[in-house]
């Protein structure tokens, strides 16, 4: 994970996530649908911002991408646009 990174919400093999926070880490969201990933948007500051939309409600989220997250999906999916 890149430094000063303490947690992520999503699997670094399949890039999904659960719809459980409303703010990073807080699990107040009651949602919890299945987080897909729709695309990868470019930060200055952050790197790769993963872009998940949630399949039961249809809210956006973007979360950082880690070192350890599988390239080639990451690759596949910067293809996709938002």
């Amino acid at each position: 994970m890149p430094l000063g990174y303490t947690s992520r919400n999503h699997c670094p093999r399949c890039l999904h996530s659960l719809h459980v926070d409303i703010n990073p880490g807080d699990r107040a969201n009651t949602c919890g649908g299945l987080m897909r990933p729709v695309g990868l948007d470019p930060h200055g500051k952050k790197g790769a911002v993963l872009v998940h939309q949630c399949v039961k409600c249809g809210a956006r989220q973007r979360n950082r991408t880690a070192d350890d997250d599988d390239g080639a999906l990451l690759i596949k999916i910067s293809a996709i646009p938002l």
